[in-house]
């Protein structure tokens, strides 16, 4: 296999890897319909996690409280207690930046809410109606966090439960706290359960050809970072640690996460569920113990919804940094990142912080690439004594591969030299991609001129269209292939990636502009030094 074909079968099966998990994504099988399931008794609670989550039954509304602070800008609704609507407001949407982003909402086609309830026999759960003082709650002045109290009551076992929302400035972290108040003769098992429902499609605005993961999360210190899809948990082959005393369940999309975050050592089960007509809820279930007559208890989980800043997600609870998922590539780049928010603060700007981390990475991998371009440069010199041996052989392979490879020996060449230093640079070069891709702090972030977001497509497509000419201007630096079929497949390749660079964002497609530009500049030197007189093929008399 030579040099042009071992590089058109890498790059054509990163780029068939990228279409395929797409099609995937868009050809989710439909869910099918659930099946009834009754409420557990408190014993079964945690035993059985996919019963443990009570059945939906529609998002009735009642009252409201509509709250905003600095950040935030959330619906609570008396039914169920839940959280219906959640707006980030330094975020806009991807489609029109005349709207705030909004992660939570409660609508009849894309609902997505967080949720809470206890599990039991007359206890709240997400479907009971709680007391709420209907209105807004905004976070003035000095203020350092507001508070939305909830209260449901059960005068037939006396017991009463409160929970309350604590809202904190500049913080996309929101506390739920729940006091429960025994004032019957019975005692209460104490299972309370915080989960997700959502529906299956990817967030809005989302590309065809950039795959990112949607869908439900778990962390556990035993097993780590387990993302669970929604066609998994439908075709009940969902896998992830179900029992621990530690650990997190998240909600994940491209930029975003939502993660009920309990306090450790408290013991805990955790489950999904597919709840048809395409929605799905992922949660947790604690054990709080029994609450004996006349006793009471605060427990208090967190819940983070919000953006996946690095700095922020590490702050927030262990290992939910790894929402911000980099796949297999994390340990390469996490200090990619770390370099490119470095240079960022010094210039002030993620495009020319692009640009920089470009440059800097093309010459810490200079002798590398610097290797390879000669090999192909001397490769390229060597091509029509190549063609002559394929006219003297014609249609004889062994013997065009034998004079081939006599030819190699004389003139001291590696056919493959081309090939292997390009092959240890693509894994730096994916996890670039990678962290350009899944960098929140770009969202909304400018480069100049017409490039008002790094995050979405060039809306003129002047950098795809630069792109593919700098593409054609690669081809035609590196040695042509003898065969013509192959010759038109790399001439049809740079059209083909223009294309589909369309629909990238605009900082993924700088990255390959400048890359593209710096490798042009240095393959032509190199080309030039090789075709000077006396240094082309070293050893030749």
């Amino acid at each position: 296999m030579d040099n042009q074909r071992l590089i058109l079968f890498i790059v054509f099966s990163f780029s068939l890897l990228l279409l395929w998990e797409a099609w995937q994504d868009k050809h989710a099988p439909a869910p099918v319909a659930p099946s009834t399931v009754s409420a557990p008794t408190p014993s079964q609670a945690l035993n059985a996690p996919a019963a443990a989550a009570p059945a939906q039954a529609g998002f009735a509304r009642g009252q409201r409280a509509q709250v905003e602070t600095d950040v935030l800008r959330a619906t609570i609704d008396a039914n169920g207690g839940d959280l219906r609507q959640l707006q980030l407001l330094p975020y806009r949407e991807t489609e029109d930046k005349n709207q705030i982003f909004t992660l939570f909402e409660d609508n009849r086609t894309r609902p997505y809410l967080a949720q809470s309830g206890l599990v039991g026999k007359d206890l709240p759960t997400h479907r009971s109606v709680f007391q709420l003082n209907p209105g807004i709650y905004r976070l003035v002045g000095g203020a350092a966090q507001l508070e939305v109290p909830l209260v449901w009551n059960d005068p037939a076992t006396g017991v009463r439960v409160e929970k309350t929302y604590v809202f904190k400035r500049g913080s996309y972290q929101i506390a739920v706290r729940t006091r429960v108040i025994n004032n019957g003769s019975q005692p209460v098992e104490l299972t309370p359960y915080y989960q997700f429902t959502r529906h299956a499609e990817a967030p809005r605005g989302s590309s065809f050809f950039l795959h990112t993961y949607t869908g439900p999360a778990f962390y556990t210190d035993a097993k780590k970072f387990q993302k669970v899809a929604f066609n998994d948990i439908q075709e009940g082959k969902a896998e992830f640690e179900k029992t621990a005393n530690n650990g997190w369940v998240g909600m994940v999309q491209h930029h975003f996460v939502s993660a009920w975050l309990p306090e450790d050592s408290v013991k805990r089960e955790y489950y999904t569920r597919a709840l048809g007509d395409g929605l799905y809820s992922a949660g947790v279930i604690l054990a709080e113990g029994t609450l004996a007559p006349g006793q009471q208890k605060t427990f208090t989980v967190p819940l983070y919804a919000g953006p996946q800043i690095q700095s922020v997600l590490e702050k927030a609870a262990p290992g939910l940094e790894h929402a911000r998922d980099y796949g297999w590539l994390t340990p390469l780049a996490y200090p990619i990142f770390w370099a490119l928010e470095k240079i960022e603060r010094l210039v002030g700007n993620w495009g020319w912080a692009i640009i920089i981390l470009t440059i800097l990475l093309k010459l810490a991998l200079y002798p590398l690439s610097a290797a390879g371009y000669k090999s192909m440069a001397k490769m390229k010199k060597l091509t029509p004594r190549l063609q002559q041996l394929k006219e003297t052989f014609g249609d004889d392979r062994a013997k065009l591969h034998q004079a081939m490879a006599e030819m190699y020996k004389t003139e001291k060449i590696n056919p493959l030299g081309g090939c292997l230093p390009i092959l240890v640079q693509i894994p730096v070069f994916i996890a670039l991609y990678w962290v350009l891709l899944a960098a929140v702090e770009m969202r909304g972030a400018p480069w100049l001129g017409w490039i008002t977001d790094l995050t979405v497509p060039d809306p003129w497509f002047i950098l795809p269209i630069v792109m593919g000419v700098t593409s054609i201007l690669q081809v035609k630096l590196n040695p042509q292939p003898m065969d013509p079929m192959q010759a038109k497949i790399m001439m049809i390749m740079p059209v083909a990636f223009t294309v589909m660079f369309v629909f990238f964002p605009a900082g993924l497609v700088l990255y390959w502009v400048v890359n593209n530009i710096l490798s042009i500049a240095q393959q032509w030197a190199i080309n030039k030094q090789v075709e000077g007189g006396g240094k082309t093929v070293p050893g030749k008399a």
